[in-house]
């Protein structure tokens, strides 16, 4: 019997070591846990404050587009205009010059 007494007993420290190693590795588990949820909320935040970021930015930039093709159009327009009345300009600044 002492044999077998000899034999449980260390059975029972081996399976008390394995506990203890699962409750070391189930530690560090968590802690690892932990560290990855802390970085998935930061991240969270970070795409949070990026996306209201692109938002603001993409608003200035289609008001900016906008403002850029009415400068267009009204270039486009006045150069037209111009051409149109240009011959007439130039006999009108001859005239002028001759009459003095």
């Amino acid at each position: 019997m002492t044999q077998q007494g000899a034999a449980l007993q260390t059975y029972n420290n081996e399976l008390v070591k394995c506990i203890e190693e699962l409750c070391s590795k189930r530690d560090e588990l968590n802690r690892q846990i932990q560290l990855e949820e802390e970085e998935k909320g930061r991240l969270q935040h970070d795409i949070r404050v990026l996306t209201e970021k692109l938002s603001r930015v993409n608003e200035s930039l289609a008001r900016r587009l906008t403002a850029r093709a009415d400068f267009d159009r009204t270039i486009a327009e006045t150069e037209a205009a111009y051409m149109k009345v240009r011959p007439g300009f130039r006999g009108f600044i001859f005239s002028l010059f001759f009459q003095r």
